[in-house]
């Protein structure tokens, strides 16, 4: 996916997985694999395997040829078989019989799409690593840096921004452990012939397929799962619940750096973020970015669970649309965790401005603090009542809430100015963020 938007919207180190020559080079070496176990098991002799594993070369095969080959037998695999065995066939004429022996196409191209996923995934996996220390080291960093946290958008009470991170890297956890675990259980090899009876294969399909799940890294599942899409399926919503997590940080990172709040802005840098008509601006563009993709996956993952209905043993349609649906899950996905590393490595936190931002309503978000206070010795509707009308007086009169309180000779009578003053700092008002963060942390 070679194009003006690959910086913006994707990994370039995962798209090159999805190159045309990338994928090539994956039947290919499903093709060496199957001549090499075949050989092994006795069902083609090992001359055979050798010459078929050294010409199972991209240099080998014709590209545009290909492509244009493609649209006559449904598929790209049907082609890539005709110029393997003709590259044989040059080479060893007695060996070119052999090329594909009992196998179809459905067994090369969800075997080649598994061990292709399963590199792209290890990349992601490492991806997160990253981004899990660099949120780590952004909680650990922001414990105790207090702020405002919203409720539908308002302000509601302090938090601190290690708080509002530990939100984040929690999701992410738990999206690297299914990411892990799909890396140690869900990329498995498909053969079977054509309706997964391994029919042609002497006997012996059975123990081929173990020789050849060991030669290329691909677990075997009980039965061969050409209708069967549940391992694709698991990848796909994975993948789309990860990129819900990073669109999450993206957002809240976004909505931080609008200019009314000006807390929290992406990483600097020259040309970055500007606007080609108002030289003021800092645009979020590393969480547009993430933003973006995030809107496009749903619908991708959508696809393939659809997809998972397939007739009979081999899928009509379904099987085709999963092609092009799942490469660009993983692709986008690749993309945002890229983005969301770059985001979160050197992202710029202005204390002093989340400061501010607190004292906006004038006190008024520490009014549930006064109205607990109160009820403890005057219960809690009175309690309620009286701050109710103080809150409203800030309104009225633009005072802060604080001397309003302290002017209150009924208040008075039952909080003294220290209590009063303790009841408006911000960082007695955070409640168990340390815990929380502890916890996520796992210290």
């Amino acid at each position: 996916m070679q194009h003006l938007y690959e910086a913006i919207f994707y990994d370039p180190k995962v798209n090159l997985l999805f190159r045309d020559e990338a994928i090539i080079q994956y039947m290919l070496q499903f093709e060496s694999a199957l001549a090499q176990a075949q050989a092994i098991c006795g069902v083609i002799p090992g001359e055979a395997a050798q010459v078929i594993s050294e010409c199972c070369q991209v240099a080998n095969i014709n590209k545009e040829q290909l492509i244009a080959d493609a649209a006559l037998g449904g598929n790209v695999n049907i082609p890539l078989v005709k110029q393997l065995t003709s590259v044989v066939n040059q080479k060893d004429a007695a060996a070119a019989k052999y090329v594909h022996y009992g196998a179809t196409s459905q067994d090369v191209i969800d075997s080649a799409v598994m061990l292709q996923l399963k590199d792209a995934i290890d990349l992601i996996a490492k991806g997160l690593d990253v981004l899990i220390e660099q949120l780590t080291l952004l909680v650990e960093t922001h414990r105790n840096t207090v702020m405002i946290g919203r409720s539908f958008m308002q302000q509601a009470r302090p938090i601190t921004f290690g708080f509002k991170v530990a939100h984040w890297l929690d999701g992410i956890l738990r999206s690297k452990e299914k990411v892990d675990d799909l890396l140690k259980e869900n990329f498995v090899l498909q053969l079977g012939g054509a309706v997964g009876t391994f029919h042609g294969m002497m006997g012996r399909g059975l123990m081929v397929a173990e020789k050849m799940s060991g030669l290329l890294g691909l677990k075997m599942l009980s039965i061969p799962w050409h209708t069967q899409r549940d391992c694709l399926a698991a990848i796909a919503t994975t993948l789309g619940i990860l990129n819900g997590s990073l669109g999450k940080i993206a957002k809240d990172i976004s909505l931080l750096m609008q200019t009314e709040i000006a807390e929290v802005f992406e990483p600097s840098g020259k040309g970055k973020g500007g606007s080609s008509t108002m030289p003021h601006k800092r645009n979020p563009v590393g969480c547009i970015a993430i933003l973006a993709n995030v809107q496009r996956v749903p619908s991708l993952v959508a696809t393939m669970l659809g997809t998972m209905v397939q007739d009979h043993e081999r899928g009509t349609g379904t099987w085709h649309a999963e092609w092009e649906t799942i490469s660009a899950i993983v692709q986008l996905t690749a993309g945002s965790l890229r983005k969301a590393t770059e985001v979160t490595n050197g992202l710029e936190v202005d204390k002093e401005q989340m400061l501010r931002n607190i004292e906006i309503t004038k006190g008024l978000i520490f009014a549930e603090n006064i109205s607990l206070a109160l009820a403890e010795k005057i219960g809690k509707q009175e309690a309620h009542e009286l701050i109710e009308k103080c809150c409203q007086e800030v309104q009225r009169s633009g005072m802060h809430l604080k001397n309003i309180v302290l002017e209150n000779t009924v208040m008075r009578q039952y909080l003294t100015s220290s209590e009063i003053e303790g009841l408006f700092d911000p960082v007695r008002s955070i409640g168990l963020c340390e815990e929380w963060i502890k916890r996520v942390l796992n210290i």
